[in-house]
């Protein structure tokens, strides 16, 4: 399954793990100098979520950041009420 958010379409985007040795001049070395760099990947912060799309209650992946800016409409709560018990 994609890391894509079904509403922004937020993906993964490339970076690059970058390792340093030394001791920084402002703490009293020489200075830190880059020893290796590697790829890496950013994932989005995806969430399942139970939302309302096109009229219909389903569950969608959206990033945490569409959450936070309301771009979810959730579905109404249930409120079923249990059946008289015959006695």
């Amino acid at each position: 399954m994609a890391r894509i958010c079904e509403l922004t379409g937020k993906r993964p985007i490339k970076g690059s793990i970058v390792w340093r040795s030394g001791k920084a001049k402002k703490r009293g070395g020489i200075g830190t100098h880059v020893t290796a760099i590697t790829k890496r990947r950013f994932f989005p912060n995806l969430q399942n979520v139970k939302a309302v799309v096109d009229g219909e209650v389903r569950f969608i992946r959206v990033t945490a950041k569409a959450l936070k800016r309301g771009l979810v409409t959730k579905p109404p709560r249930r409120n079923y009420k249990k059946a008289a018990a015959a006695a």
